[in-house]
């Protein structure tokens, strides 16, 4: 199983952009979906999370600005960033939940990264 991101890129403050993370290889059914980021010097952080019904929820200093969604068809999850500041600049990471076989057993994945940086 893989978690591809991207998207990422350098926007002005103010400015928007779409992640994409597509998932692919051998693969059941997918749980939990999220986007974590990590800006330099800082800890990981869960930036939104999207379960296989569709409900999310957000990080205090992202709601209102951001909204996660998933295409549970093309297994494809997605994190649209409007009115981006300085301060959400990171490398932000896919992750998910995923079964692999019939098997009730749920593995975590992890996406390398997509790199967004908000600088005028």
């Amino acid at each position: 199983v893989q978690l591809q991101a991207s998207g990422g890129g350098l926007v002005r403050p103010g400015g928007s952009l779409r992640l994409s993370c597509a998932a692919s290889g051998v693969i059941f059914s997918i749980n939990v979906m999220a986007w974590h980021r990590q800006a330099p010097g800082k800890q990981r952080e869960l930036v939104a999370t999207i379960t296989s019904g569709g409900s999310r929820n957000y990080a205090d200093s992202v709601k209102g600005r951001y909204t996660i969604s998933r295409d549970n068809a093309e297994r494809t999850l997605y994190l649209q960033m409007n009115s981006l500041k300085p301060d959400d600049t990171a490398v932000y990471y896919c992750y998910a939940q995923i079964r692999n076989s019939s098997a009730p057993r749920w593995f975590a994945y992890w996406g390398k990264g997509t790199q967004v940086t908000v600088s005028s």
